[in-house]
């Protein structure tokens, strides 16, 4: 296991109080063991709540619809001089997307591929790949929902960030109207938004 001193990433207050996102889980664990160090890692996980209660109301399904990560990556000990996270990157980007696959699909989404790409620059500067997945979201009746993910992998001060989430993209077929539901655009901002807000 991860030390208890790892913890994940630093978050504002405010941008999760906009985003109406609520502590989901949180967890630390080593990810990888290396023939030099071992790849540990602190995550948080936040869903929003609010929206899980607004659609339970009115469909009778209680799940996480919209949520987002934010997950720390340190080595233990720390790389040794002359081997930079360039380096490692490349290790630590597949092993975050496919960790990133097996959430999606311990949370019910099927059918999940790849998608576009983008990129952004975090509040600090940091020049993060946002990569974006499709898939699907089996509900109630046989039904299933469009959903899609984003995924991006950086480093800073020695350390990597990982952070993404994921979102039904046509959740107002679900719920029909009268039901206040976020539009994908307005999910895919918010978050991106987290995203550039981890510190």
């Amino acid at each position: 296991m991860a030390p208890d001193s790892l913890r994940p990433p630093e978050v504002p207050e405010r941008l999760l109080s906009a985003g109406n996102w609520s502590p989901l889980e949180s967890r630390a664990e080593t990810l990888a063991t290396l023939p030099a160090a071992r790849v540990e890692g602190a995550t948080q996980v936040y869903e929003d709540e609010s929206l899980r209660e607004r659609v339970g109301a009115a469909t009778g399904v209680d799940r996480t619809w919209r949520f987002v990560f934010a997950t720390r990556v340190v080595f233990s000990p720390p790389l040794a001089p002359g081997i930079g996270t360039a380096m490692v990157r490349p290790m630590v980007s597949s092993e975050a997307h496919r960790a990133f696959l097996d959430d999606l699909g311990e949370r019910g989404f099927v059918d999940v591929a790849r998608d576009r790409n983008e990129r952004i620059r975090t509040s600090a500067g940091d020049r993060v790949r946002l990569q974006s997945y499709r898939g699907r979201l089996p509900v109630e009746d046989e039904r299933a929902l469009a959903v899609e993910g984003w995924l991006g992998v950086w480093s800073t001060d020695g350390e990597f960030r990982i952070a993404g989430g994921a979102y039904p993209t046509d959740l107002r077929e679900l719920v029909g109207e009268g039901v206040e539901v976020p539009t994908p655009q307005a999910s895919r901002d918010d978050l991106v938004r987290f995203v550039r807000a981890v510190s």
